[in-house]
């Protein structure tokens, strides 16, 4: 049906007007002629109105999981589907009181993120941030040296690390935006610290942007009563990413567990098969090692090195007087040439000043030694060969997780723990090889061999 472009209270409304003209023109022919019909001035302000250009997802949520006005609204998203600029757009509505994220502007804000890095360069500084996404007439002033962004009306938002709890002791807020709080540290103790400050003004609120993952926080707000939940899947913006990124990661991905969590946003539950669970390793976690008798560096090496090739596992390990297994490094990496992946595992042997690399040789048989003698003779590299399944050479030390006898030392080694908690009886649910998690094998093995059945290690 054709559609009216000349009524005068539609261009000299507000850019709400235009908002809702818009939406009721469901053909996308509808949309052009009526935009062609607009100014300079109509343009702008519709090009700067956020909610008119939004994703279903990005829309204000007026209610909780109980029906009333929410505390905590929690947005799980795919890789770029947009979190970080939905938190920048709704700390400066804000900031500026405005309606509909907001009916009253806040005065103190917090913004909370991994680390100091991940605050400025992403939630402020950023592409997506709060300086790039606000008009030259409303961009607030960061103070690096303060940690603080302030608007011209007075209101302040402060900057906060989430590997420093204790930072939210004594600050107060009206609200706050904590990203990416899956990846924190410490999250449980973070967002405690935070709840206790967040008491000014009628309605304290926060709002958490994050990539899901199964644990207990995210579990636990999903359930709250007050908690508004929305999930955005990063194909909802496609329009604003490369293609080739689609066409190499997506296409890779999709349908996946892995891809279910950092494509769809899904908190996707662990595996009832799997040997390792979540909750085994954060208790496995600790911030140090103490001495160590022994230090091993174990390596897996790929089949080839080229595109689309398995990852070379390399990671560090090293056993205590008390015979616990302390794991200390993933320096696992894809598309390494034979000469760069041991060039890799002898800076780690180096580095940490081990004993020996501990290398399986099934795909590269003697070559594998021949590399590193290339690089160093000095280097004692002990040859391993599998001549049994994965999933038997992984029980035995995923029984010295159970039994308390292993450690992760400082912060979270994700990659690796996302194949642990991902394996299973057919090994990973995307049938890729668990290259991480056999690096790890070989190494706890070597170290506990003489206590644990595992592996058979042959010195050549």
């Amino acid at each position: 049906m054709p559609i009216t472009t000349t009524s005068p209270p539609i261009l000299t409304h507000s850019v709400t007007n235009l908002r809702v003209v818009l939406r009721r023109l469901w053909k996308a022919t509808q949309t052009r002629s009526l935009l062609k019909t607009w100014n300079g001035p109509e343009l702008t302000r519709f090009n700067r109105d956020f909610l008119t250009l939004a994703h279903r997802h990005q829309e204000p949520r007026a209610y909780g999981n109980d029906g009333d006005a929410w505390t905590t609204w929690l947005v799980l998203g795919g890789r770029g589907a947009g979190k970080t600029r939905l938190g920048a757009e709704w700390v400066r509505a804000l900031a500026m009181g405005r309606p509909p994220y907001t009916e009253a502007r806040a005065h103190h804000i917090a913004l909370i993120g991994e680390t100091e890095h991940d605050v400025r360069e992403v939630m402020i500084d950023g592409p997506a941030g709060l300086i790039h996404t606000s008009p030259t007439s409303e961009r607030p002033q960061y103070t690096s040296s303060r940690k603080r962004l302030e608007w011209s009306n007075g209101t302040i938002a402060y900057a906060f690390s989430a590997e420093d709890p204790d930072q939210l002791r004594g600050p107060q807020f009206d609200a706050a935006w904590c990203d990416e709080l899956a990846k924190w540290r410490d999250p449980d103790a973070v967002f405690d610290m935070l709840q206790f400050g967040l008491r000014l003004g009628q309605r304290p609120r926060q709002l958490v942007t994050t990539t899901p993952r199964p644990i207990a926080l995210i579990k636990r707000l999903i359930d709250d009563p007050r908690t508004a939940v929305t999930h955005a899947s990063t194909h909802a913006n496609r329009a604003h990413l490369a293609s080739a990124f689609f066409d190499a990661v997506i296409g890779r991905y999709e349908g996946t567990q892995l891809g279910r969590q950092e494509i769809d946003g899904e908190v996707v539950e662990e595996r009832t098969d799997g040997l390792w669970t979540r909750a085994t390793i954060e208790r496995a976690r600790v911030a140090e090692a103490p001495p160590l008798r022994r230090v091993v560096v174990g390596v897996d090496p790929p089949a080839s090195a080229r595109e689309g090739a398995d990852i070379c596992g390399i990671v560090a390990a090293g056993i205590a007087e008390n015979d616990i297994v302390y794991v200390l490094a993933d320096e696992s990496e894809g598309r390494l040439s034979p000469a760069a992946w041991a060039n890799k595992a002898i800076a780690l042997y180096r580095r940490l000043e081990a004993d020996a690399i501990i290398a399986e040789v099934n795909m590269g048989g003697d070559m594998v030694a021949q590399v590193f003698r290339q690089i160093d003779y000095t280097v004692p590299v002990r040859q391993v060969r599998a001549t049994r399944a994965k999933f038997t050479r992984a029980e035995p030390v995923a029984t010295l997780y159970t039994q308390g006898r292993v450690r992760h030392v400082g912060a979270p080694m994700r990659a690796l723990e996302d194949q642990m908690c991902d394996f299973g009886l057919d090994g990973l649910s995307d049938g890729h090889s668990p290259d991480r998690l056999d690096a790890l094998v070989w190494a706890v093995t070597a170290l506990t061999s003489r206590r644990s059945q595992g592996p058979r290690i042959t010195f050549l």
